[in-house]
């Protein structure tokens, strides 16, 4: 079993190669998504920092993921990395902030749409998937789209302290629900393919982050009144694997969909409306 030092890490997130022994340096790739760790350890509780906010920012200037602790909602956009914390609050992140889980890339733009008038966030996945099915059903994409939600549903939590409980257990205990109406701001999402189920979850997955900043999490719901849709799909994908020995000693065979499902798509039964 390889181990990880500090600058191994480092290495990884300032070329965007995957660090197992030895790797030579290269500039960093803007076509890759850089993944830390996995959902599934997420899933198990791994909610423990490996790279710095920092670190991450020399991986990608677009994505998601959260923090340590599982300490709110994590959404990166044009090259700052956001914290919306359980309150629904949104702060920029401190560089010395620690991530468990995170996906990034550097965004460049490959496909634009108009949007207006859709109803749901299932309505958003379908036309999404469509464009997903036109370019290529094995790849990943990430997008931006600034726009104007009729409504919007998103979610964070409070961080937790050790012994860290699992994803859905924190949840049910920390995790904080809004409602937003006539709201403008940009959703974050990536896509990944069937393939990646052991790795994190196939299809979408959104986090929002209004225009002026002080609101944003995990998209639980939306009707979006109108927007521009940028695509950037993406070929590489490498991902970090921990060292530590909270991770190594994770059995990552375990069987986690239902979990993560829960996390991914669960609602309180009542949301705060602003």
């Amino acid at each position: 079993m390889f181990r990880i030092s500090r600058k191994k890490v480092l290495s990884f997130l300032m070329t965007g190669l995957l660090v197992c022994g030895t790797a030579s340096a290269a500039p960093a790739d803007r076509e890759t998504v850089n993944q830390v760790a996995l959902l599934q350890s997420l899933a198990q509780g791994y909610f423990g920092g490996t790279v710095t906010v920092r670190q991450l920012r020399a991986s990608g200037d677009i994505g998601i993921g959260t923090f340590h602790g599982l300490n709110g909602e994590m959404i990166v956009l044009d090259g700052t990395v956001y914290q919306a914390l359980g309150d629904g609050s949104v702060v920029v992140a401190r560089d010395k902030e620690t991530v468990p889980f995170a996906n990034v890339t550097f965004f460049d733009k490959d496909i634009t749409r108009r949007l207006s008038d859709i109803s749901t966030k299932e309505a958003l996945e379908g036309l999404l998937n469509n464009i997903v099915k036109e370019q290529g059903e094995n790849s990943f994409y990430m997008i931006k789209l600034p726009g104007t939600f009729s409504s919007i549903l998103f979610r964070s939590e409070y961080g937790s302290e050790p012994p860290y409980p699992t994803l859905v257990k924190a949840l049910e205990g920390k995790q904080t629900e809004f409602t937003h109406t006539d709201i403008s701001g940009t959703m974050v999402g990536l896509y990944c393919p069937s393939y990646m189920g052991g790795l994190n979850t196939p299809g979408w997955h959104f986090h929002f982050i209004s225009d002026d900043r002080k609101h944003g999490g995990h998209v639980l719901a939306l009707s979006l009144k109108n927007g521009n849709l940028m695509v950037d799909k993406t070929d590489k994908f490498a991902m970090l694997l921990p060292a530590d020995k909270d991770f190594q000693t994770l059995n990552l065979a375990k069987d986690m969909k239902e979990d993560i499902r829960r996390a991914e798509q669960d609602q309180q039964p009542a949301a705060q409306a602003r």
